[in-house]
């Protein structure tokens, strides 16, 4: 372990972006130099007179012929967070009424802007036809010539490759467009965090929130410029009387000096100050969980077989060993229905059961919750609410919130009803409130693309989607609100719904749905997700060392056995510990030492480096896989002085040398 780290990297207040000639695709064009301040940024790139960095059709028309004669206003609005400059921007069409107001922030200490539009219809008919919306329509260029980049990665297919960083080069007169696969917004196809590089080493992080099909592309205009697009991939649509809709968040994070981590790793403090949830004012750190000892017997599945005795029974072994999770986590099976032993069904076709079988848990889930609380633990609980299967509590009682396809038996619960919003709002609020769950997780597994094509009208593309997703945030505002406390773990067939907005709301801390407990794959998966997002967790099913640092991440999920022949008690007691003494390291600052290329095979080394600048210390975690033939890794590090010399121990057998910088 690394004792005495310099911190060498400066975190530029900002990059601001000057005005130069319009020659490019986008609406709007600026150029990377150093700022004042985001202040002075946002009051001149949303000034009256101004085209702004987001444009839209209406009727047809480009808002670059039309945006800069609305009329125009710009509020500052108090912040509650220091060093945080908000502003409220808006355009109205004299003619018809149409509203764009634009929520603007900015960030000093971090160099980043962030907008959300809303757009509103102010008239007594229905509006134009809005289409073709960019949120960010944006010509960046620099100083000097040559190639820029793209640093962004996969999404989440459950496989060995999720998250898996890639760069590659932007030619001049090419695009890259990306988006994900079927609704979700870290599906299988594109991860909805990048960094923009420049030719002169510097560029912009750029994050989306939005829990759908959302696109961005990077088009290089010549070896100077590049231009930044996102939105909604389907939107063509009209409002009706005083309707209004929101669109995506972005955010960028603007950086220089030569090294993309200088970027990546001032956007990962970013998302840890701006866009974690707070308990207590603190983001504090990402639970260590514990399970309920999965593996019973077929035809048993998730936990189907699972009882009251047996569960309070395993919290207790779990304070008998010494390996008392902060959280205990039940998961699926525990709700009407699913009792694997009673044929009825299981955890996955009875969804839409919100009501806790009273045959195995004949007092409810309280008891659980006791138990948990009595050795200082949390409890927490999965749902999955979306998902509603037909002959279910959900689905009999309510078929009007049920929207559905031709091409699934299931319903998708329309959260973009008023009324089916506020009812479950209620409901699970009430649920969690009698049962004392502590923190909630949600589940999704299905497509959701397909339910808000079906439902939209002529006319009225996107409307589903934007209704569906604006839901989804008042009930998780909802939640938190109701419960202070409380920490949303947020799943989607493993990590499908990762972006900024769940993320300002949630932690994934089952980040993949990846093969269980296969270890190379894990590597891979922390090894991408550090890039961009500092806390996510997933299960770690052995005690060696090497399962155990496979695993190893911001958060993680104990899946030991405790009732069979397997691990040691000690060896379990050992990675608890030396969970908690890493922990902290993942949320500072990252460095991946084995390259930005796929490391997904069994052939490979694959390491990284943390540095912890809050005490100058770091660590250093390295894997060489089974079937690698090569003895030795050599890697730089990162962040340290070589005028120094510093104390290097091996936390596994515990020799310690000393190394100069």
């Amino acid at each position: 372990m690394i004792t005495s780290l310099k911190q060498v990297l400066q975190i530029f207040i900002f990059v601001a972006l000057l005005s130069i000639c319009a020659e490019s695709k986008a609406q709007s064009s600026q150029r990377i130099a150093y700022p004042i301040s985001v202040d002075k940024w946002i009051t001149s790139t949303f000034a009256k007179g101004k085209t702004p960095p987001f444009s839209f059709q209406y009727d047809g028309k480009n808002s670059a012929g039309f945006i800069r004669k609305w009329k125009h206003s710009i509020s500052p609005i108090e912040s509650d967070c220091e060093g945080v400059v908000r502003y409220d921007v808006t355009y109205i069409d004299p003619v018809s009424g149409l509203e764009v107001k634009c929520e603007v922030s900015g960030f000093n200490e971090f160099g980043a802007v962030e907008w959300v539009l809303h757009f509103t219809n102010k008239s007594a008919g229905n509006s134009g036809q809005i289409t073709h919306l960019k949120c960010v329509d944006l010509t960046m260029q620099t100083a000097s010539t040559g190639e820029f980049q793209l640093l962004h990665a996969k999404g989440s297919n459950g496989a060995r490759a999720d998250f898996m960083p890639i760069i590659e080069s932007v030619p001049a007169g090419d695009e890259l467009t990306l988006s994900p696969a079927h609704g979700r917004s870290s599906d299988t196809d594109a991860f909805p965090f990048f960094n923009i590089i420049t030719p002169d080493g510097k560029g912009a992080v750029v994050g989306i929130g939005w829990t759908g099909t959302w696109m961005a592309s990077i088009a290089c205009n010549d070896d100077r410029s590049v231009t930044l697009n996102t939105g909604m991939k389907k939107l063509d649509l009209h409002l009706y009387p005083n309707e209004s809709i929101r669109t995506p968040r972005v955010a960028m994070l603007f950086w220089q000096g030569g090294d993309y981590m200088t970027g990546q790793n001032a956007f990962r403090q970013f998302m840890l100050t701006h866009h974690t949830h707070k308990v207590d004012n603190d983001y504090g750190h990402a639970p260590l969980c514990g399970g309920f000892d999965w593996g019973d017997p077929s035809p048993c599945n998730e936990y189907s077989c699972l009882t009251e005795e047996y569960a309070v029974a395993l919290i207790k072994r779990h304070k008998q060993f010494g390996i008392t999770p902060e959280v205990f986590w039940l998961d699926a099976g525990w709700y009407d229905g699913c009792g694997a032993l009673n044929a009825r069904g299981n955890w996955y076709n009875m969804v839409g059961n919100w009501m806790v079988d009273a045959e195995r848990f004949p007092r409810g889930l309280k008891p659980l919750a006791d138990a948990a609380h009595s050795l200082g633990a949390k409890f927490m609980v999965w749902f999955e609410p979306e998902r509603v299967c037909p002959g279910t509590l959900f689905a009999e009682q309510h078929p009007e919130w049920m929207m559905s396809t031709s091409t699934s038996k299931h319903y998708l619960y329309n959260l973009g009803d008023k009324q089916a919003l506020d009812w479950l709002c209620k409901y699970i609020g009430n649920f969690i409130e009698e049962n004392a769950i502590d923190y909630y997780r949600q589940d999704f597994n299905m497509s959701i693309a397909p339910y808000w094509e079906a439902n939209d009208t002529p006319g009225r593309v996107g409307i589903s989607e934007i209704r569906h997703i604006e839901g989804l945030y008042a009930y998780w505002d909802y939640l938190l609100e109701r419960f202070p406390g409380m920490v949303i773990d947020n799943c989607a067939s493993g990590g499908r719904r990762k972006d900024l907005e769940t993320m300002s709301r949630s932690i994934p801390l089952w980040r993949t749905d990846y093969s269980y407990g296969e270890p190379n794959g894990y590597q891979c998966h922390t090894y991408g997700l550090n890039l961009f997002l500092p806390l996510h967790g997933t299960g770690i099913y052995k005690s060696d060392y090497y399962s155990f640092l496979s695993g190893m991440s911001g958060a993680a999920v104990m899946n030991w056995a405790l009732t069979t022949m397997g691990d040691r008690i000690g060896d379990m007691q050992r990675a608890v510990s030396k969970f908690n003494e890493l922990r902290p390291y993942y949320m500072e600052d990252y460095y991946p030492l084995t390259g930005i290329c796929d490391l997904t095979g069994d052939d490979v080394w694959l390491a990284y480096q943390l540095n912890r600048k809050s005490d100058n210390s770091g660590i250093v975690v390295a894997f060489r896989r089974p079937e690698c033939g090569v003895a030795t890794c050599d890697v730089q590090l990162k962040g340290l002085d070589a005028d120094k010399n510093y104390l290097v121990r091996n936390i596994i057998d515990g020799s310690q040398f000393s190394m100069s910088g």
